[in-house]
């Protein structure tokens, strides 16, 4: 029988991702991502499926086995395992080590092979800190969400032979390296590192190149000091990298830059689609711009969704994927003319599918193009969820009183009569997006709507897939720029007679929990308010947070703003009851953040309360321990529950 999911779903979840296309384009390499109830863990195993279809088959066990990456011939898997490199052949036969704490004391990082097989670039700390040893910090940096106390340890470059395992460390530098990525000839890797004086402080970094070889000359900068760059890639022909990027530092979109190898400025490829290029990472799902011939095939996000384009001759061009359809992870096999995606739509939350990039013909710049609808390989929602039916998400659009159009989504249950609860909830970022589809984290959408609740998610000023103007509204205004983001479409649904004005309630989480309280104290609109992982104190938030110098610096800019924007500021007028939930080692919003808004309304007789998640990272609402999960999203709905009755 058909039935709602529920919170107590989540340990039945299999969510795949990491797609890897092998290099003739027959089998898709990916991690399947599993609860383990009994030991309160995330499992991650390899696994494949082959292009022609058929079931997937497990290929490793887990439970941290990661990041899977194909050999040039297509006989060999590498990946991580436990942070560690492993080997696999992929016809029969155990995994073996590559990498080893011997070698590796803090592990290795993804691996990316030499277009010959006999070597694996990859990049790691160059050391491991002793735990119980001090702590001694002359730099910014020292400390990293979901990592720990790092000190003056940095991420550097290596490589690895794959016949012998040893291990070389081509890079000294005092800043942080990113992932490589080899030129076709083998002889040089590019990679995204720190750069400029005040590259810490200031959040800048550069495209770089290192030889490989034993008497190779130092590093150098072939980037501009002053800008931003992501992932890297190398065009096929070796003369310029390809860049996730920007030419100057601060708030505004990424673009896909070619990168000229003498250091001459780059010239962005992607301007006219007025989109923000996502190379992929936690929460913000995205892919490594590849290259299919001449062609570029990478994504960006459209109106909350994550979406394929491709950039070629004519001009830029989207995938023929259904509208609504998120990308969160891509893999191009050229020889093939093929790309294995992970795709997520109304009744799934992630599966494999195979595009054919043969079939993908241009269209009008940023519109889909023709071509095949692309054919789903995995079916892991039906197979470990077999008897759950999503509720439907529609979009809406609201016009802000200044005449600006707030995209939105509800989610609420088919047979939902009018006049019910409504769940405000804001995503965070602030330059992130909610997507027009469910997903596997915010279990208490579903478990509210089965309850006749309407769940409103808006993408108000600030959010990503709007254009540059759209994405850099709040910058400075925190708060008071998008405010009215979220009231007035409240009081568009009010009117409409769809949701009870006495039973609103309001969440949100990261930058959401900052505008959660924010809103809190500025309206009594709300009758409870669950805010996450929040941020209410700009000033202190500066100095403790991981990433507090660069939101001080580039999103409110002027140090006098620090205090005004702070909701800490403004609560003595919060009235509504609050639950707030937080990550005990969340280095990024620091829990002293939650303290210290506990501690203000709890004063000033506000009915309060504080509930903290010892080991929580700010992300642990992604991959932290099941139980966590399962009881954030309960006892959240418990609170708007309870506080909303009548």
């Amino acid at each position: 029988m058909i039935r709602p999911l529920t919170i107590d779903d989540l340990y039945r979840f299999e969510i795949p991702g990491d797609p890897a296309l092998s290099p003739d384009g027959e089998r898709v390499a990916y991690t399947l991502t599993t609860q383990d109830a009994e030991n309160d863990r995330v499992v991650r195993s390899i696994w494949e499926v082959r292009s022609a279809g058929g079931p997937a088959r497990r290929l490793t066990r887990g439970p941290a086995d990661t990041a899977p990456c194909w050999s040039p011939d297509g006989t060999q898997l590498a990946f991580l395992r436990e942070g560690q490199l492993h080997l696999l052949p992929v016809d029969g036969g155990e995994a073996v080590a590559l990498t080893t704490p011997a070698r590796c004391p803090a592990g290795a990082g993804t691996p990316v092979w030499s277009p010959d097989g006999s070597q694996i670039a990859f990049s790691a700390p160059a050391t491991r800190r002793d735990d119980s040893a001090p702590v001694v910090i002359d730099a910014l940096g020292w400390k990293a969400d979901g990592v720990g106390l790092i000190g003056s340890v940095r991420t550097q470059l290596f490589v690895v032979g794959t016949e012998s395992g040893e291990v070389r460390q081509l890079t000294e530098a005092d800043r942080h390296v990113g992932s490589p990525t080899w030129s076709p000839d083998g002889t040089q890797l590019a990679y995204p590192a720190q750069s400029g004086p005040d590259a810490a402080l200031l959040g800048t970094s550069a495209a770089h190149v290192v030889g490989i070889g034993e008497d190779a000359p130092e590093p150098r900068r072939v980037g501009p000091a002053g800008g931003l760059a992501g992932p890297v890639n190398w065009f096929p022909d070796g003369s310029a990298l390809l860049v996730v990027g920007r030419n100057t530092f601060g708030v505004g979109h990424l673009e896909l830059l070619r990168q000229p190898l003498d250091g001459s400025a780059p010239v962005s490829l992607s301007a006219a689609l007025d989109r923000n290029v996502m190379g992929g990472g936690p929460g913000y799902p995205g892919a490594l711009p590849q290259f299919h011939g001449d062609d570029i095939v990478f994504c960006a996000r459209d109106r909350g969704a994550t979406r394929l384009y491709r950039v070629h001759a004519a001009g830029i061009s989207a995938s023929p994927l259904p509208a609504g359809t998120g990308v969160s992870g891509c893999s191009v096999a050229t020889k093939a003319g093929r790309a294995a995606v992970v795709v997520s739509d109304a009744s799934s939350f992630a599966e494999i599918a195979l595009l054919d990039l043969d079939a993908w013909t241009s269209g009008e710049p940023g519109e889909p193009s023709a071509g095949r609808q692309p054919a789903r390989l995995t079916d892991h929602m039906a197979r470990s969820l077999p008897e759950i039916a999503l509720h439907p998400v529609t979009e809406r659009e609201f016009t802000i009183s200044d005449g600006t159009v707030v995209h939105g989504m509800i989610t609420r249950a088919a047979q939902t009569p009018a006049g019910g609860p409504l769940l405000v909830d804001v995503h965070g970022g602030p330059h992130n997006a909610w997507a027009p589809h469910s997903d596997p984290v915010h279990l208490y959408h579903q478990e509210l709507a089965s309850q006749g609740w309407t769940i409103l998610t808006l993408n108000v000023r600030g959010s990503d897939g709007y254009g540059e103007a759209f994405y850099t509204a709040a910058v400075g205004a925190w708060g008071e720029t998008d405010e009215q983001d979220v009231l007035q479409p409240v009081a568009t649904l009010v009117a409409e007679g769809l949701v009870d004005p006495e039973r609103i309630a309001l969440t949100g989480y990261s930058y959401g929990g900052y505008l959660t309280c924010w809103l809190s104290a500025r309206s009594d609109l709300f009758a409870a308010v669950v805010p996450g992982g929040i941020l209410v104190d700009l000033k202190s938030m500066a100095g403790t947070s991981e990433e507090g110098h660069l939101i001080a610096a580039h999103e409110i800019g002027d140090p006098e703003r620090l205090t005004a924007l702070s909701p800490i500021s403004h609560a003595d007028a919060v009235r509504a009851p609050t639950l707030i939930l937080h990550g005990g080692t969340d280095y990024t919003c620091p829990v002293g953040q939650a303290e210290q808004w506990f501690h203000a309304l709890r004063s000033r007789d506000v009915p309060v309360r504080l509930v903290v998640y010892p080991g929580g990272s700010h992300l642990f609402l992604l991959d932290g321990r099941p139980s966590h999960r399962e009881d954030y999203s309960r006892r959240l709905t418990e609170w708007v529950t309870t506080h909303t009755d009548r």
